[in-house]
């Protein structure tokens, strides 16, 4: 005897069939399936492919931090949206994750109590769209200041020695299984060169960082002078 069908579950699969897709950001029925309708790829300012860059490391993103992008950003670390989140993933594309050395993925950890909840979520749609394998090789050696209010200088100097690796890589293992650091936003870059630096000291070879969005440079230097201006401003 065939299983019994409930009326809620036909009535969703009647739904998927007579209604396009959803976007995953105005949650408009679009038809694009898991991509953003051409109205949210304008207003998010994201490319096709994302972007990318080679300093202060090899990174990969999906747009840049300003904008809609970014204001979809500050609104998903207070409301995690998996199918926003995997659409955006679709537009980091790291080409070396496609090669004969499948890296491992490797999120930065936070030290705060009440970690961001974007980098442990982008690493897994990243595992999850790219086959890749994740690995938590990095953990907090001590707390570090609230990046915002520090200048250039000041955040590395922050950063400096505040990760450590868990374990060092098996004989040969770093050869055939380089890393990606995962992270949310790339802005200076301290963070993700102290973490870089735990892990090359541990023997372990890193190939670049993953994040949804990179700083425009422009910005950075706008808002580490107006930090710099303002420091001795209470918050």
């Amino acid at each position: 005897m065939a299983p019994a069908v409930s009326i809620p579950s036909l009535l969703s699969a009647s739904l998927h069939w007579l209604l396009p897709p959803a976007c995953p950001h105005c949650r408009g029925h679009c038809g694009v399936g898991e991509s953003f309708c051409g109205a949210c790829a304008h207003r998010l300012e994201l490319p096709e492919g994302g972007i990318r860059g080679t300093a202060p490391l090899p990174w990969w993103a999906a747009g840049a931090y300003a904008g809609g992008l970014r204001l979809a950003l500050l609104g998903l670390r207070q409301r995690p949206r998996p199918a926003l989140m995997r659409a955006l993933v679709l537009r980091i594309r790291p080409p070396l994750a496609s090669g004969p050395l499948r890296p491992l993925l490797v999120p930065i950890p936070s030290w705060k109590r009440r970690a961001n909840p974007l980098p442990p979520l982008l690493c897994h749609c990243l595992s999850r769209q790219l086959g890749l394998a994740v690995a938590p090789l990095l953990l907090r050696r001590h707390p570090v200041l609230g990046q915002h209010h520090l200048g250039r200088a000041l955040r590395f100097a922050n950063q400096r020695g505040s990760f450590a690796c868990r374990h060092l890589p098996r004989a040969g293992e770093a050869r055939r299984r380089p890393l990606l650091l995962v992270d949310d936003i790339l802005t200076s870059g301290a963070t993700a060169l102290a973490a870089a630096d735990a892990l090359h000291q541990a023997g372990w070879r890193v190939q670049g960082l993953l994040c949804l969005a990179r700083t425009p440079e422009q910005r950075q230097v706008c808002d580490l002078e107006w930090r710099s201006r303002h420091r001795d401003r209470p918050g």
